[in-house]
């Protein structure tokens, strides 16, 4: 879906600001907002670019640079960092041989660390996209890692 596409289902309103945003990252394979469809955006409602900015750099789930197919957010609030006995994130790393922040060659998965994601109570979590995965274990990540390399998720 283009851009003008995306514009033309809000009004030309602030408070639209988001939910255009996200629908923007999520168009796109590569789940990012350009710095001109970011011009573009801050223009049709009428706010400043670095408002839009602003907005972006706030969530976690919106992003300026190209990333992976799935995007990959592992929870490090405290309760996710106290119930993971098996460490989630050292999981994923050594699974996908990248760090927080990169990017697999094949452009599949990138990594990055968020706040809560607001499933304490089935903590360890961590996010794919819009997907939460919940009471997570070595095993269960690494199933959910290749059930998305294998395209059944």
């Amino acid at each position: 879906m283009d851009l003008q596409t995306i514009l033309s289902k809000y009004p030309p309103q602030p408070q639209y600001l988001i939910e255009m945003l996200i629908d923007v990252d999520d168009a796109t394979e590569q789940h990012y907002v350009s710095e001109d469809e970011l011009r573009t955006i801050a223009a049709y409602v009428g706010v400043r670019d670095s408002q839009v900015y602003s907005v972006m750099s706030f969530y976690t789930m919106l992003s300026t640079t190209p990333r992976g197919k799935y995007v990959i957010q592992v929870c490090k609030d405290v309760p996710c960092y106290l119930n993971d006995d098996f460490n989630v994130l050292k999981t994923i790393q050594d699974e996908l041989a990248i760090g927080i922040g990169d990017t697999t060659p094949d452009q599949l998965f990138s990594l990055e660390l968020t706040a809560c994601i607001g499933c304490c109570d089935e903590a360890p979590a961590m996010r794919v996209n819009h997907e939460t995965y919940t009471n997570l274990s070595d095993e269960k990540v690494r199933s959910i890692l290749e059930s998305y390399r294998s395209g059944l998720l």
